[in-house]
């Protein structure tokens, strides 16, 4: 048994090996059927013995099982975001604040890519990948450990033996241009829904459910910098640390570049800036950081920005094309968008045919005509604008439209609006449809299987009419359907099935209350634990929630005055849609306290909140007579003011932490 334990051994090295010459050094010494022999020998002892399957086998990269939801994860130290600049001269402002902060010279700088793709975090513990999680609001993400071991350039196992007991990478994962081209032009050919972007296909190819979906999609991995890692490891340079990658066998960058002042990063910035339309894949700027790693721990950080490293972003690059057409469309809350139809044209290497025009007032703003030549901007390189208008033209004057283009209902416009809304919601075609459509999607219910076709299909039949109708739906009314057979009719019912058990901010989420997303729906469900205190929330209770404007609470109570939308709330709970109930504190000792949050502080102030709840205090948004409490951070305002007027206690971060700890 131990010869055969070692001649599998041999074999993994020897994939390893020539997976990393191919995939990472892009430098194969095998051919690709000698490869796959090697891998079907692999296969066949596993098969044969499959005790001995280890998680770093090269056979492990596809076959995990799909997930209904993706857990959250901490990271072991926090992926900050960067502060950003347009110009040489704001990079050498970023430069003489470091030298002033150290009352020293930063010493050499390192330049690399800025790559636009998406960030992930790797933990590997003994060398081997135990934990792949995305970079989330930078303190935690969520777990695509199954996805990542799909990527090819992404080692299972680092191959040198000179590894730290554990320690985190961080990297980026995107698409090439012509991997994502290819993609989308397979896509079309099968009627498929296209990507916007290669930033856009890898985010979407890396929240696939099924890790064998994640496993069709080209994605590649460039790894950057190292995270938390274990004291065995000591690196003195951020290119040290480069460097220890590449001998481990993660792919980096062969753009990483060791720059010895400002004036060598300018000359960096611009050289890459002349390649940067031939390369394979896109990148947005240049990401300076500080080489020495002590030099860093002595700039530290702002609150969620490294003082150390700075991003400058590339000019956004532009294009001129005809306007051929200006539709309107019908969204689920019945505001109605022009969309500028537009002859193809390439824009920083993306074909666009389409772009927002937001109202109607930008429409006249711009002077838009048909036929006119106009300016197009990808803003943040994703999203096609308008930015100008070339050449007018003489084509005809684009009008608002009075009534909806789906509906025909009398369009309206709301005080200090611009823009035009269709009132007549669940009468309202386009609206019912968005509305369900976004019902279904991953932010709310995520029912697998209910896409914009299927709902289409669903709401042409008859076989729904609103959200909770699809509760309602049999296997025995599904099969009638074109296209949709029995093992399909199955798979669609067990989905629905599994979209009952959700969490309540999902579940708010969903009911689609203008101008309320992911963030605000866990704010609310926080503060209102049960579905009808929520629904029974005024004006001013709702007001007294932190975070809360008044045009979100004046929505939230409009949205529930309604009797239908009541209604359908309450009976999506019938029909068997359900959450956990709220947890009950782990300890009482804040019981009965009423706390106030306000300043800047280092902790995200949703974990403040998490902390102070868990105990059983209650937390409010504004300070009262009532307030028991104030935690204030950096920089508070009005509200310490006034717990200083009433004599409120006052805590500062260092008395929070003691309290908490």
């Amino acid at each position: 048994m131990q010869q055969l334990i070692d001649d599998l051994e041999k074999i993994r090295e020897a994939l390893r090996y020539h997976a990393h010459r191919y995939y990472v050094l892009d430098d194969p010494e095998v051919s690709d059927s000698e490869y796959d022999e090697l891998f079907d020998r692999l296969l066949a002892i596993e098969g044969e013995n499959p005790e001995l399957i280890t998680p770093d086998s090269p056979s492990q990269r596809v076959g995990g099982a799909p997930v209904e939801a993706f857990r959250s994860v901490e990271h072991r130290a926090p992926m900050l975001s960067l502060g950003k600049c347009t110009s040489i001269e704001e990079l050498d402002a970023w430069l003489q604040r470091c030298n002033s902060d150290l009352d020293r010279e930063v010493g050499s700088l390192i330049c690399e890519p800025k790559f636009d793709g998406v960030a992930v975090n790797l933990l590997y513990e003994n060398g081997v990948l135990t934990q792949a999680a995305t970079r989330g609001d930078g303190s935690n993400g969520e777990l695509i450990t199954a996805n990542v071991k799909t990527i090819n350039s992404v080692p299972l196992k680092l191959l040198s033996n000179d590894v730290p007991a554990w320690v985190e990478i961080r990297g980026e994962i995107y698409i090439t241009i012509e991997d994502f081209e290819a993609y989308n032009k397979t896509a079309a050919a099968r009627g498929e829904k296209l990507f916007v972007s290669p930033r856009n296909s890898a985010a979407g190819s890396l929240r696939q459910k099924d890790p064998d979906m994640t496993a069709k999609r080209p994605l590649s991995m460039f790894c950057y910098s190292i995270g938390a890692h274990s004291d065995d490891y000591q690196p003195q340079s951020h290119l040290d640390a480069i460097n220890d990658l590449r001998k481990w066998g993660c792919r980096v960058n062969d753009y990483a570049k060791r720059c010895v002042d400002g004036a060598a990063c300018a000359d960096y910035i611009n050289k890459l800036g002349e390649k940067r339309d031939s390369l394979p894949y896109e990148i947005d700027g240049v990401v300076i950081k500080v080489d020495d790693l002590a030099t860093q721990r002595d700039l530290g950080f702002y609150i969620r920005q490294p003082r150390w490293a700075i991003a400058f972003k590339y000019p956004p690059v532009d294009a001129s094309t005809t306007l051929l057409d200006v539709e309107y469309q019908v969204g689920r809350t019945g505001a109605v968008t022009p969309v500028a139809r537009l002859e193809p044209v390439r824009v920083d290497r993306v074909t666009v045919s389409n772009a927002t025009l937001h109202n109607q007032d930008e429409i006249e703003r711009l002077g838009i005509r048909k036929g006119s030549t106009v300016l197009l901007r990808r803003a943040g390189d994703v999203i096609p604008k308008i930015v100008k208008v070339v050449d007018a033209g003489k084509g005809a004057l684009i009008a608002a439209p009075s009534v909806c283009p789906s509906c025909g209902t009398e369009l309206a416009r709301g005080e200090d609006e611009a823009i035009l809304r269709c009132p007549a919601q669940l009468s309202c075609p386009a609206q019912v449809q968005n509305t369900v459509i976004y019902f279904c999607s991953r932010e709310c219910l995520d029912i697998r299987g209910m896409g914009t076709q299927r709902v289409e299909q669903l709401l042409k039949e008859g076989l729904i009419n609103r959200n909770s109708d699809i509760f309602t739906l049999t296997q025995e009314s599904l099969v009638e359907l074109e296209r949709m057979g029995e093992k399909s009719a199955q798979s669609l019912i067990e989905a629905i099935e599994s979209a009952k058990e959700t969490t309540y901010p999902r579940f708010i989420n969903s009911l689609g209350i203008r101008n309320i997303g992911e963030d605000t729906s866990t704010i609310l469900a926080e503060r209102f634990p049960t579905l009808e205190e929520l629904i029974n929330a005024d004006f001013d209770t709702l007001l007294e929630v932190d975070n809360i404007a008044e045009t979100i609470a004046r929505n939230v109570v409009d949205f529930f005055t309604i009797e239908a939308n009541r209604e359908e709330a309450r009976r999506l709970v019938d029909l068997g849609v359900h959450w956990p109930s709220p947890k009950s504190p782990v300890d009482s000792s804040l019981e009965g306290q009423i706390w106030v949050l306000t300043g800047k502080t280092s902790r995200p102030r949703t974990e403040v909140k998490a902390l102070l709840t868990a105990r059983g205090a209650k937390v409010s948004g504004s300070v009262s007579k009532n307030t028991t409490h104030v935690f204030a951070g950096e920089n508070a305002g009005s509200k310490l003011d006034k717990a200083q007027e009433l004599g409120i206690q006052i805590l500062d971060e260092t008395e929070f932490d003691a309290l908490v700890s």
